[in-house]
């Protein structure tokens, strides 16, 4: 009889690692589409995306750059590389030339096309994202306090 019981808490051990298992690679396959990575300027251009594939781009936008309208075009450098970004919505109320900012969208002939834009939200905050890109470049300057 304890034999029996034995190999009945092996099969159930064996059952529950192969349903976990199988659920672990279907969560893996269903998030992979995802799964939006962060580059900087310099990333995208060294490495081109493929047109439909969705990511975030961060950098500091160009002084000068932004042209309003129904469609926002601008331009995000990480000093290295610029790449234009065209934005078809409401931009955030503190989007600014010369600040730090973060789109996600994909890359289309050249142009970011951006789904969403965000802004910093005061005079000092710059995206983690955005400074250790600038910090690698050597361009970082830390804000006074």
């Amino acid at each position: 009889m304890a034999g029996l019981r034995k190999k009945h808490r092996i099969r159930m051990v064996v059952l529950g690692l192969t349903m976990l298992s199988v659920a672990t690679i279907l969560a893996g396959i269903g998030l992979s589409s995802k799964i939006q990575l962060y580059r900087s300027p310099s990333e995208v251009m060294a490495d081109l995306p493929n047109e439909d594939e969705m990511f975030k781009m961060g950098g500091l936008v160009v002084e000068g750059s932004w042209k309003k309208g129904e469609t926002h075009i601008f331009i995000i450098t990480d000093t290295a590389n610029d790449i234009s970004v065209a934005f078809n919505g409401i931009m955030p109320d503190l989007f600014s030339e010369g600040q730090g900012t973060i789109v996600t969208g994909k890359l289309v002939d050249g142009v970011f096309i951006a789904s969403d834009v965000l802004a910093k939200h005061d005079e000092t905050y710059m995206p983690s994202e955005v400074v250790d890109t600038l910090k690698a470049q050597g361009v970082y300057v830390e804000p006074e306090s």
